[in-house]
């Protein structure tokens, strides 16, 4: 992100005040917690930063969202509400809007001159790996997508990340008493469907025809949702990008985080946490954002096996959209720094996800590489497009199209103009959004006449559970056929894609392979073999003897 640009978010924060004099009573929506005040922006009227939960903030801190309480005051509805508490981060415009624990707002569009009632609704859950994002995001702006299409309302909301959003408290003494502390990110998007379905009818919309979408974490979220029974009711349709039930961890994998909570805050008890000032748990979630949690498979809230529910038919009622990136890997060149740590970052996870396979599992593996030309890289950055994204999304449409839900599958290819990034992870949101000029993941302007296709599919599933755009027939997906609309620049029906990794790989879904690296052992060849060659070229100039070049070659 530039300067100018991270100045502008920044400059953007206000604070939402009481109205006590008269205000346009066109512009306004009464609610069960107060009558809003929005603004118009061309044809468009915008809500931002109303609250749907109360703030969880003091008592409520790492406790389950509670409703607003009513109120008949008259509120502005010009800003939005804080981000979540995170990390300033180059590729999430959102961390640099200002930040605070009592973050549970959403932002709503609606057309100003269609006055039609009952209008689909879709909410969005954006992305961040769980620990980043927020709606103060100009990529998630609404205004371009209701604007070309006035009979869509538009909301999205923000919950509770990382630190504050998905922590295991069981550890420490009092953690019996915040049971939902491991899933808080999901209970707040459940508080917020619950206020969309009491109050978005006063905007117009129909609490009866709730589409929820996300990409990455908040594909990830609406998948979920459907398997998590306190959401039943509160939505019908999901869309998700780049997210699955895959996105998830084990009780034991979320240890680690709150190991490292423990040894940063010396907390020895819940209490010592919540005696915490906000600015401390700030400069606390400074060191730990990067080992942030996933959603926790407690049992409780998310099944042990979250793709259950979906092969057993309790998601039936759904209608889901879904699908993946061509090159979804290649997003975190850019993310961890360029192709040189990319290149020697990856063999270390990898290796590390090969010591759980059993011997049939690492020979699928190999059969899988061996499928492939070109660099070892490159072939475990595919290995991680398929176990993390793509066979997961597949997964979900089968078990919920083989048991009488109605499912449609896409897959993208349509690249960016950053180097080597491809088809990758997040790339397809400007288009989805219609905000063309957001160039944070396509590095160049969006193609317009492709954003409105896109735009006109994801809507029209929203109006109707059908995908549909002028010359486009989207093929549900279903097993025999395993039809998915390839979103390229000239989109079409493929049936079966990718079929013989599909073959190969799709037995080691169990396996849960996610992007959990907290845990990593670097005590792996790939570590080893390098160490090894750096010692050999220091003792090539007599830096070390030839002995200790030999141990380790010899280490095990």
């Amino acid at each position: 992100m530039t300067s100018e640009a991270i100045a502008a978010i920044r400059s953007s924060y206000g604070e939402n005040r009481v109205i006590t004099e008269d205000y346009d009573k066109e512009l306004s929506a009464k609610c069960v917690n107060g009558t809003f005040v929005g603004a118009r922006s061309g044809n468009t009227l915008v809500f931002r930063g109303i609250p749907f939960a109360k703030p969880p903030v003091g008592k409520l801190r790492w406790k389950a969202p509670e409703p607003v309480l009513p109120d008949d005051r008259v509120f502005e509805a010009y800003y939005n509400g804080k981000s979540p508490i995170q990390t300033e981060w180059k590729t999430e415009q959102a961390s640099y809007y200002p930040q605070g624990e009592d973050c549970l707002y959403l932002n709503i569009w609606h057309s100003a001159d269609d006055k039609t009632a009952d209008k689909p609704v879709m909410v969005f859950f954006h992305g961040g790996s769980y620990g980043w994002g927020g709606t103060a995001d100009p990529m998630y702006d609404g205004k371009n997508l209701v604007e070309k299409h006035p009979d869509i309302i538009l909301v999205t909301v923000a919950y509770r990340i990382g630190l504050m959003g998905f922590t295991d408290l069981s550890y420490l003494k009092g953690g019996e008493n915040y049971p939902d502390a491991p899933n808080l990110g999901l209970l707040d998007q459940i508080e917020a469907l619950r206020w969309i379905q009491q109050n978005i009818a006063n905007f117009g919309g129909n609490p009866y025809n709730v589409t929820v979408f996300g990409e990455s974490a908040g594909g990830g979220s609406v998948s979920l949702l459907p398997v998590i029974p306190k959401a039943k009711g509160l939505f019908r349709r999901i869309i998700a990008q780049s997210g699955s039930v895959a996105l998830t961890f084990s009780k034991d994998e979320c240890k680690e985080f709150t190991r490292r909570l423990i040894r940063a805050s010396r907390a020895k008890a819940v209490d010592d946490l919540l005696a915490l000032s906000e600015s401390e748990l700030m400069t606390l979630n400074e060191k730990l954002n990067e080992y942030n949690n996933f959603p926790q498979r407690d049992g409780r809230l998310i099944p042990f096996d979250p793709y259950l529910p979906y092969r057993n038919g309790e998601t039936s009622d759904i209608d889901i959209l879904i699908g993946t990136n061509s090159d979804e890997m290649n997003y975190w060149i850019g993310e961890i720094g360029g192709l040189v740590p990319f290149r020697f970052s990856i063999p270390v996870k990898f290796e590390n996800d090969m010591k759980v396979l059993n011997k049939s599992g690492k020979m699928r593996v190999e059969l899988f590489f061996r499928s492939m030309s070109g660099h070892s890289m490159w072939k475990m950055a595919q290995f991680y497009n398929e176990m993390m994204f793509r066979l997961p999304a597949v997964a979900q449409a089968e078990g919920h199209s083989e048991n009488g839900g109605s499912v449609y599958m896409y897959y993208w290819t349509v690249q960016s103009a950053l180097p080597l990034r491809k088809a990758c992870h997040a790339v397809e949101l400007a288009y989805v959004f219609g905000n063309t000029e957001e160039t944070l993941y396509t590095g160049q302007p969006a193609d317009e006449a492709l954003s409105d296709t896109v735009m006109e599919l994801w809507t029209s599933f929203a109006r109707s559970g059908k995908p549909a755009a002028k010359g486009l027939d989207w093929e549900p997906y279903q097993s025999q056929s395993r039809a998915s609309m390839v979103l390229s620049k000239q989109p079409h029906i493929e049936h079966d894609i990718l079929s013989r990794s599909r073959k190969l790989l799709m037995p080691l879904l169990p396996y849960m392979i996610n992007p959990s690296y907290s845990t990593l052992d670097y005590n792996v060849p790939f570590v080893r073999k390098a160490i090894v060659k750096s010692l050999a070229v220091i003792a090539a100039v007599g830096g070390v003897t030839a002995l200790a070049v030999t141990k380790l070659k010899n280490k095990k």
